[in-house]
């Protein structure tokens, strides 16, 4: 085995020379925005519980109370074992959330992605994406074999006229987005989205993990999938959409088909979360309001939603910059290529309901002083 442990080396060693080797660092999450690294605790704005509930009392029990109840595992696919009443509910929840007259439910958001666009197109057919939609969204289209095209970031006269020149010569056609992108945390035009895909005859699935529960007001795509492991706390995926395209998907997403079902832990916790983020409106508005507070000390544009970038440039700048704020007790992970293009490694600055104003004012005022702004 020593040429594949020789190709491993040289990849590994041309990672390190443009700063770009990943490394998982132990590090214990806790209530509150609490984050702890080595011993030192560290205020964490690197996670997407925008909402604050992976730790709420009430979604924690819930997911105690389904583990004991119905053991931690799903023991296999829901359609060999059968359809787990928690799934069965959290998809009628998930849908009248959405406005849909159904929803799936997948083992990850990235699955998701994987399976419902080549269960939707294949040979012959187009799909167009938003050139920063995310890797999963890339991966299911090329999966599904159809010809697969980019228009420029939120540009819908791009999108328009990619249509027009491409849509005649193919059958079916999906048109995919994310409502919040989740790098720079800008929000797509959909509604001038799904007015120029409907003018075609496109379909259009909106990605809306990053804004589900703190971003999602507007027009609804006749595909809306998301995550339930960021604002609701938890984890897996879920698509909303009509009876029938549901039921397609049920036997043709080989994503879900093939694979297990998600646990009951994570159902009920993504149950209880949602309860608790259509009940309290408050919650919902705060992640965004500290967004703004964020923007607004460091003269950046106003956050659309949770999510804020500080633009850095350079890879080991922006680890530098990272690395700086963590030894001042903030946790704000670096973000390099090939996550985001060349020349554009940042700091993904996350908000959550469980961050306070002051210590969104601390960040503010450390970045500024680290980064010269």
């Amino acid at each position: 085995m020593h040429s594949l442990d020789a190709f491993a080396a040289g990849k590994l060693a041309a990672l390190d020379e443009a700063a770009l080797r990943r490394r998982l660092v132990p590090t214990a999450r806790g209530p509150g925005a609490a984050a702890e690294r080595a011993g030192r605790r560290l205020v964490s704005f690197s996670c997407n519980d925008y909402l604050g509930l992976s730790h709420h009392p009430r979604v924690v029990a819930a997911a105690q109370a389904a583990a004991a109840r119905y053991g931690a595992g799903s023991g296999g696919s829901r359609l060999v074992t059968g359809n787990h009443p928690l799934l069965d509910a959290l998809e009628e929840r998930l849908a009248h959330h959405k406005g849909k007259a159904a929803a799936l439910v997948f083992g990850s958001g990235y699955m998701a992605n994987l399976g419902i666009t080549p269960a939707l197109a294949g040979r012959g057919d187009l799909v167009l994406l938003d050139e920063l939609s995310h890797a999963c969204m890339w991966a299911g289209a090329r999966l599904s074999g159809a010809r697969t095209l980019s228009f420029r970031h939120n540009d819908v006269a791009d999108l328009a006229r990619l249509l027009e020149a491409e849509r005649p010569a193919h059958g079916r056609c999906l048109v995919l987005t994310e409502r919040v992108f989740s790098m720079d945390g800008d929000r797509a035009p959909m509604g001038d989205i799904l007015e120029v895909a409907r003018r075609h005859d496109a379909w259009t699935l909106v990605d809306d993990a990053h804004g589900l529960g703190v971003a999602e007001d507007g027009p609804r795509a006749p595909l809306e999938m998301g995550t339930l492991s960021k604002a609701l706390g938890s984890y897996g995926g879920y698509l909303c959409a009509s009876r029938p395209v549901i039921d397609l998907l049920t036997s043709r997403a080989r994503s879900f088909v093939y694979t297990t079902g998600l646990p009951p832990a994570s159902a009920a916790a993504a149950l209880e979360a949602l309860t608790i983020l259509e009940a309290e409106p408050e919650r919902r508005a705060r992640p965004l309001a500290l967004a703004r507070r964020f923007t607004a000390r460091l003269g950046l544009p106003e956050a659309e939603s949770a999510v804020v970038p500080v633009l850095v440039g350079g890879a080991e700048a922006a680890l530098a910059l990272s690395r700086a704020l963590e030894a001042e007790g903030f946790l704000v992970v670096a973000i390099r290529p090939p996550t985001v293009p060349p020349g554009t490694a940042r700091l993904r600055v996350a908000f959550s309901a469980a961050h306070d104003e002051a210590q969104v004012d601390a960040l503010a005022e450390r970045v500024a002083a680290l980064s010269g702004r």
